[in-house]
């Protein structure tokens, strides 16, 4: 791992109407508009959904991270959020992202230790703990057989 601090840069560009391209060196462009609840056609990422798959997706990288420095075995792992944007004193924001987790395990697991290293992967996140918004985590500990 690098020595912080880290720099991550995105560009986005677009013509008075239309299509918003996001892009960052090395990466694929990918298009962006309006949610459909801000009157975009909901078929194309969005700032809003670009954030909420910002928290599953750091939950993921960070729940192998821990499982990794725990020597945990698991098979897979799920995790969806509903990041609800409200307003609150006059100002649009995200208040609560609701995450839930669903992992898979193989017989035998500690379920107690699986359903820890959750609660500490949702608790080590860099992403929710770089928001104002409450994190609810529910989680399923899944044994395979």
């Amino acid at each position: 791992m690098q020595e912080y601090p880290h720099h991550y840069v995105v560009s986005a560009e677009a013509p008075a109407e239309g299509v918003i391209s996001v892009s960052s060196n090395g990466l694929e462009t990918l298009p962006s508009l309006a949610p459909a609840e801000f009157g975009g056609p909901g078929d194309l990422w969005s700032p809003e959904t670009f954030l909420v798959a910002a928290v599953a997706d750091c939950f993921i990288l960070t729940f192998r991270a821990v499982a990794r420095g725990s020597r945990f075995d698991w098979n897979s792992v799920e995790c969806e959020v509903d990041g609800v944007l409200d307003r609150v004193e006059r100002v649009t924001c995200f208040t609560e992202f609701h995450m839930r987790v669903t992992l898979h395990v193989p017989e035998g697991t500690d379920v107690k230790k699986a359903e820890r290293l959750v609660e500490k992967s949702d608790h080590v996140c860099l992403v929710t703990n770089s928001l104002t918004a409450d994190t609810i985590l529910s989680t399923e500990i899944v044994v395979d057989s």
